[in-house]
């Protein structure tokens, strides 16, 4: 297949209308055009996220009829020619399923710069395994070694650990020798958590810091949201780094923030959001991820999706992931 045989039409996944996961249909629709500055990726398999729920909820500030922010696959043309035909990708962001069409079809078209090869190391994993990787990967990279600057025997916080994305931070951490605590609404997943690494499971709660009676660490990652952000700011020691980054508890903002009365002396506090990737301040290339995929290769940490789908499924995700019952990544594969 290349960029002068591929087919006309496609099967994709469209948001009918906003509403709950029956609210995504599949239908035949044109397959996306070659653009010189994009590439055309023929896709064996993609993540599900939770920024798609808000989509298909219409409660995303953009969003396109298909939906669908990362993917693995095959390259089928770019015109500009970064990518041969053929070429093993991922892509990210870029505007997919927010103001491009995205992953949740059997094609799309990405920009070159939210697409990166996947090296010679992918051959020793599946699709779904390489569709596990790109979003919750790069983002926990960026927000741990980028916003919070960790390093090795560091005090690590991981509020929301058991989500996809606090799976990859867990593992990236525990890998570059961070001291991690890590926390879950449900204590039937510390024995998960203990044994991706983590020092300290904990008990995911409003009253965080009062529990801990006054213990700091060196930096968190607060991925519950801003329904906690302030207790976490309670958890950094001076000089230590708080970095927000996820919303699993909801998108509600908070009523009232006053830095004078709630934001700790000489704590640094950032946030991240992996819809910058691609951009010149955030290149993809700054993240390491082919060595990522070269070390879930080497089994020196696990990155197994939590559950495969099939294409046809795809209300079955949605509906896994409304009731927070996914433990970890969820993909889909096309084929």
């Amino acid at each position: 297949m290349d960029g002068k045989t591929y087919p006309l039409t496609m099967k994709a996944i469209i948001i009918e209308r906003f509403g709950g996961p029956d609210s995504l249909v599949i239908k035949d629709v044109p397959t996306p055009e070659l653009e010189d500055g994009y590439v055309v990726i023929q896709i064996k398999a993609f993540g599900v996220n939770h920024a798609e729920m808000h989509m298909r909820r219409g409660e995303w500030a953009e969003s396109m009829p298909i939906i669908g922010i990362e993917c693995v696959g095959l390259v089928v043309a770019c015109p500009s020619g970064e990518f041969a035909p053929g070429m093993s990708v991922a892509a990210l962001m870029g505007g997919l399923g927010r103001t491009i069409n995205g992953s949740y079809a059997q094609f799309t078209r990405a920009p070159v710069s939210n697409v990166v090869a996947l090296g010679d190391a992918m051959a020793a994993l599946s699709w779904a395994q390489l569709a596990a990787i790109p979003e919750s990967y790069a983002t926990a990279w960026t927000c741990l070694f980028r916003n919070l600057e960790l390093r090795a025997g560091q005090a690590l916080l991981i509020r929301g650990a058991t989500s996809a994305f606090g799976k990859a931070a867990v593992n990236l951490a525990v890998q570059a020798g961070a001291q991690v605590s890590a926390t879950t609404r449900k204590q039937k997943r510390f024995d998960d958590l203990k044994g991706l690494g983590v020092k300290e499971a904990l008990l995911e709660g409003p009253d965080l810091s009062a529990r801990l009676d006054g213990r700091k660490f060196d930096a968190v990652l607060e991925l519950v949201g801003n329904s906690t952000l302030l207790d976490s700011l309670m958890l950094v020691r001076r000089g230590g780094r708080l970095c927000l980054a996820g919303f699993l508890g909801g998108l509600a903002p908070i009523a009232d923030f006053n830095p004078l009365l709630q934001m700790a002396s000489g704590v640094h506090f950032s946030f991240f959001g992996s819809f910058v990737f691609g951009t010149p301040e955030f290149p993809l290339s700054d993240v390491p991820l082919h060595s990522i995929v070269k070390m879930v290769a080497e089994k020196k940490f696990g990155a197994e999706p939590a559950r495969v789908f099939k294409f046809e499924k795809i209300s079955d995700a949605h509906q896994v992931m409304e009731a927070n019952e996914a433990n970890g990544k969820m993909v889909v594969c096309v084929d």
